[in-house]
């Protein structure tokens, strides 16, 4: 096989960063396979993508402990051969650990690691069959940062993400294979509507990041081969200085700002 043919699937597609990383892949000629749960949404993107590139649909709910191996099941029953994998699909929990049924925390945890992985595991002899497989992990700026008040669980699976895409890096190198840990921060996304923490949120103006340049970045450093990507320049000045912080100081600067973007009650 040659690096020219094989899609890309991206989970999460239908809206957010997701779709613009399957908008930017289009531009570049890649076929795609979409996936999410919410079928409208990914039929219209669709529509929009087909004129550029061929587009399958498949509707799957990664917070069912099947969905893995029925989405991979359907994508080989298709004929269809994946290059590059997207794990992109996410979403976070407001409010305190505690708080929450137990239910909610395994449906996230089935969600934003499970079913990475297992994904991943299972595409993983596909993408190593080619010139240039490609693996790009969504993660956060929350994977490089103390975890914040509310939201207990997110920043532990984004830096989950973050170590997951480093270890696979060493391992699939030696094949061609570019896995990439992509940490943005705060993006214009469906993300933080979902969550109803959105008017709660005293974030700067200068500190959101658009999506489609938040996909763009994720893309072009991993076809670089960049292992982890911080788009945004004050991300990732503010990453380097919060590195030479003492631990302590670090947790405590995270407690007097996390009521400014997530939710504690």
């Amino acid at each position: 096989m040659t690096m020219t043919t094989g899609h890309a699937l991206v989970t999460g597609a239908s809206s957010g960063i997701g779709a613009e990383i399957a908008r930017e892949y289009a531009r570049r000629g890649v076929p795609l396979i979409l996936t999410a749960r919410r079928q409208a949404a990914l039929e219209s993107l669709a529509k929009e993508l087909r004129p550029q590139v061929p587009v399958e649909v498949v509707v799957a709910d990664l917070a069912e402990p099947g969905a893995p191996q029925a989405l991979v099941a359907e994508i080989e029953a298709r004929g269809l051969c994946v290059r590059i994998l997207v794990n992109n699909a996410g979403y976070g929990v407001p409010g305190r650990y505690g708080t929450r049924d137990w239910t909610v925390h395994a449906a996230f945890l089935q969600v934003m690691v499970t079913a990475v992985c297992e994904l991943t595991w299972r595409l993983l002899p596909s993408i190593r069959r080619f010139d240039a497989g490609r693996i790009l992990n969504v993660a956060s700026f929350a994977a490089l940062m103390p975890a914040a008040d509310g939201q207990t669980l997110y920043a532990p699976a984004k830096a989950f993400m973050l170590k997951f895409s480093e270890g696979l890096s060493l391992e699939n190198a030696d094949r061609g294979v570019h896995v990439t840990a992509l940490c943005p921060g705060f993006t214009l996304s469906e993300f933080h509507d979902v969550t109803g923490t959105r008017g709660k949120m005293t974030v700067p103006a200068r500190m959101w990041l658009e999506a489609e340049a938040v996909a763009r970045a994720g893309i072009e450093g991993n076809e670089r081969g960049d292992v982890v990507v911080v788009p945004g320049w004050r991300y990732r000045l503010l990453h380097a200085l919060a590195r030479h912080l003492p631990e302590r100081t670090r947790l405590a600067l995270m407690a007097r700002n996390s009521r400014k973007f997530r939710p504690v009650d």
